[in-house]
């Protein structure tokens, strides 16, 4: 049974003073300027210039007396009005675009007074474009056309403006005191300006100048800080702006020492701005919710089912806990800040609707107590708030109840039998000690120093990762900053199980951060050069469990999102790729059964050449390098093909050589290879001390001769004792010979011979006499040519003519 959002009546405005005016400002247009005081008892609505009287209004609830101001035609209405923070008194003020000034409080009896009127301009010529009031601040753009002497200064209507800021403090029953006027910003474009309880955001106009319209800023005036952000571009800079310090910055300035700020980018299309206490909620003309942070981060938060087609401004944002709330004419629509999920829709009676600022802290009386944890909504209808109940009758779990359902859930997933796992078998049962241990810190049954104890290390390191976050926010350092960053996320994914949500942030540390995630796998790994080129690791087998684990065969990553044995190979192969062929070898020696290496899945060699690409666009070394290094017959056969093919006849060799105490029979397959292409040409001739000490011990004469028949090349015509010019010399018995030794390396068999060549090897007598020889007869030649014969020593030579 989920949660539903009610809409429930704090007030139908009759218990507000002029209930009637209130009414009807509410309902009719045009649309009309809402604002709260922080005790929630004053409503402040002010129409837009040129609106019918009255074009201000002032509304109390409960004993207290509204005001009510109109403007004639040809006088100006007020820019903007806002209510001032005063614990005393309400009080609020009007500013004028001419740069006017008013101040208005309550008085002591019924009604409202004037308490004192300035000048934000007082050298004339000026005009406010906007206005805002943070925390007794009045800050303020205005664009400045003339100098003190009344010439118009050459400076570019781009940059013509500036912002300035007041304090406006009470003093006493009926006054107020003024600060001085300080200057934050010169030579900036025209600003629209937010406040929130914390910060001012200062952002793009429609008349903002394009090549900076995707600029915003956000001053911190506790902090002393301004935060210049670019959400298009995911940039921003922290620079120190202090009014009480004398600081003051001109904004072209500013800009040119921040790099990646004026990348050519589109201006923000804004349809609404909204400050809350977490940062400033954007609304863009496609219906999606951005929120830009305090420390200058955007982060999308959802969209909305129906993009906006009103007047810019004319949605209404607000959050409450974790939801946004977004009215956007008679709907009103709630989203999950999280996850950007739709909650709820609801459709409203009426499109003027208008979303109030959260009451101040420790200004709630008994009756607003009700409101917190929602918002407020203001109609002509009533004053409304909108929050999540849960249904009548749902009985809530306890704490402890949670935490073995959750262990339930978490155990069974890592289950290999297949009866279900119950809570109850939890609390019973000692092999599972952690959901126990939780529940009876839950419970508070252990005691606070021992939770102390326990928690040390955890809490150590979120205050060194919340110190470490303060110090980018800062801008201070922020290279050594974010690397260190980087490098503590890394560390605690590992500790985690890495699987969805984790995987898919380490994928994006090693993107954007690689050198610095490496890093912190290096330490984690603990891997060392052995100095023979090879690398070796004291990690416990746990954590190279983690490393080598993957998808299932034949599945590809889900989303893009490679697993972290692929991201380590992808890292090693952008920054230092010799150490890859390494790494995959010292990770196939710590495989263990179903981590990847030697499970049901794809060898380790295999996966990381898919990250080097397909086979044809590879690096040919790292290639090599992988597919020797695996120890898998076909691998090294394939590799061995390939030097052949290259004809790198030593290399092959060598390889063959490696391999040969652990595996004769793949020895022996090296040496068939080899002998095939040496039989074929004389290319191998060079190497042939190599290819006889690749010879296996095993092999027979006989059958040594049968290989190299097999692969000799057929000859169409007889031999010839020289081969013909440019023709491949054919194989000789001296080149045989040699190989025919290395077969009987192993001593002369005792038994009957067993080849029909092996008394060429074996007879180590003396060779047999030469037969005697009779003298050399000298014959003539007859006259006339015929055929000519000649016998044996001792007989005669008879010759006939036949002719």
């Amino acid at each position: 049974m989920k949660r539903a959002a009610t809409l429930r009546l704090l007030s139908d405005l009759s218990n507000f003073s002029g209930a009637a005016r209130l009414r009807e400002l509410l309902a009719a247009g045009p649309p009309v300027r809402v604002r709260c005081s922080p005790d929630g008892r004053h409503l402040l609505l002010l129409r837009p210039p040129g609106a019918p009287a009255p074009q201000l209004l002032v509304a109390v609830r409960g004993p207290g007396k509204d005001l009510e101001r109109a403007w004639p035609v040809g006088h100006p209405s007020p820019l903007d009005a806002f209510f001032l923070p005063w614990p005393m008194r309400p009080a609020l003020v009007l500013v004028w675009e001419s740069g006017l000034a008013e101040v208005w409080g309550a008085s002591v009896g019924p009604g409202w007074r004037l308490l004192q009127s300035t000048e934000l301009c007082p050298g004339g010529g000026s005009r406010v474009v906007a206005v805002a009031a943070a925390r007794g601040r009045l800050v303020w753009c205005e664009e400045r056309q003339a100098d003190a002497k009344g010439q118009l200064v050459p400076w570019s209507a781009t940059f013509s403006h500036c912002v300035c800021v007041r304090t406006l403090e009470p003093s006493g029953e009926a006054g107020t005191n003024l600060g001085r006027t300080d200057i934050l910003l010169h030579h900036c474009p025209p600003f629209g300006l937010l406040a929130s309880r914390k910060d001012v955001f200062l952002v793009p106009t429609a008349n903002t100048w394009p090549g900076v319209g995707h600029i915003l800023l956000i001053w911190s005036p506790g902090k002393g800080k301004v935060m210049v952000a670019a959400p298009s571009l995911g940039l921003s800079h922290s620079k120190s702006l202090n009014p009480g310090r004398g600081d003051t910055w001109d904004f072209r300035t500013l800009l040119r020492g921040l790099p990646g700020l004026l990348s050519p980018r589109q201006p923000l299309t804004v349809h609404t701005w909204a400050p809350t206490l977490q940062g400033l909620l954007l609304l863009d003309y496609r219906g999606t919710v951005s929120l830009v942070q305090s420390h200058g981060g955007t982060r999308a938060v959802g969209t909305l089912q129906e993009a906006p087609v009103g007047l810019a401004g004319s949605a209404a944002l607000g959050m409450f806990h974790s939801t946004l709330a977004c009215v956007l004419g008679s709907t009103l629509e709630l989203l999950d800040m999280g996850s950007g999920q739709l909650l709820e829709r609801k459709v409203l009676s009426t499109d003027r609707v208008h979303l109030l600022e959260p009451l101040a802290p420790g200004t709630e009386d008994e009756e607003e107590l009700e409101t917190r944890g929602g918002l407020r909504l203001l109609s002509a209808l009533g004053l409304f708030r909108v929050s999540w109940e849960a249904p009548q009758g749902l009985e809530l779990p306890s704490s402890e109840d949670l935490v073995f359902e959750e262990a339930c859930e978490y155990y069974q997933r890592r289950s290999l039998r297949g009866a279900q796992l119950t809570p109850e078998e939890l609390r019973h049962n000692s092999i599972f000690r952690a959901p126990q241990a939780l529940a009876s810190i839950l419970q508070g049954h252990v005691s606070p120093s021992t939770l102390l104890i326990t928690l040390k290390a955890e809490l150590r390191d979120y205050r060194n990762l919340e110190q470490l976050k303060a110090q980018l926010v800062a801008g201070d350092d922020e290279e050594a900053g974010w690397t260190q960053l980087a490098e503590q996320e890394v560390a605690r994914l590992l500790r985690t199980e890495l699987m969805g949500d984790q995987l898919a942030q380490l994928n994006t540390i090693f993107q954007a951060l690689p050198t610095a995630a490496w890093g912190a796998i290096l330490r984690a790994l603990q891997l060392q050069p052995d100095g023979n080129g090879r690398l070796r690791s004291q990690a416990p087998p746990d954590v190279w469990k983690k490393v080598l684990g993957g998808t299932a065969a034949g599945k590809e990553p889900p989303n893009g999102i490679l697993p972290l044995f692929e991201l380590l190979c992808q890292c090693l192969c952008r920054l230092e790729p010799r150490w890859l062929p390494p790494f995959v070898e010292l990770a196939q020696q710590q495989g263990g059964p179903g981590w990847g290496a030697g499970g049901p899945g794809l060898p380790l060699y295999r996966r990381a050449l898919a990250v080097l690409g397909e086979e044809g666009t590879r690096p040919e070394a790292l290639e090599l390098e992988l597919l020797l290094g695996s120890g898998r017959p076909k691998a090294v056969l394939q590799a061995v093909g390939q030097l052949m093919q290259k004809e790198q006849w030593e290399r092959a060799l060598e390889a063959g050589l490696a391999f040969g105490p652990s595996s004769p029979l793949l020895r022996s397959e090296i040496f068939k290879l080899l002998l095939a292409e040496f039989a074929r040409h004389r290319r191998l001739d060079a190497h042939l001390p190599l290819l006889c000490r690749l010879c296996p011990p095993d092999l027979a004469p006989a059958e040594l001769l049968l290989l190299l028949r097999t692969h000799l090349p057929d000859e169409s015509e007889p031999p010839t004792p020289f081969s013909q010019p440019g023709a491949e010399p054919p194989l000789t018995v001296g080149l045989l010979r040699v190989l025919l030794e290395q077969t009987g390396a192993q001593g002369r068999p005792s038994g009957p011979v067993l080849s029909l060549y092996e008394d060429i090897l074996w007879d180590q007598g003396t060779p047999p006499p030469t037969p005697p020889r009779g003298p050399v007869i000298t014959f003539q030649t007859s006259d006339h040519p015929v055929l000519e014969a000649w016998a044996p020593s001792g007989q005669d030579l008879c010759v006939t003519d036949t002719g």
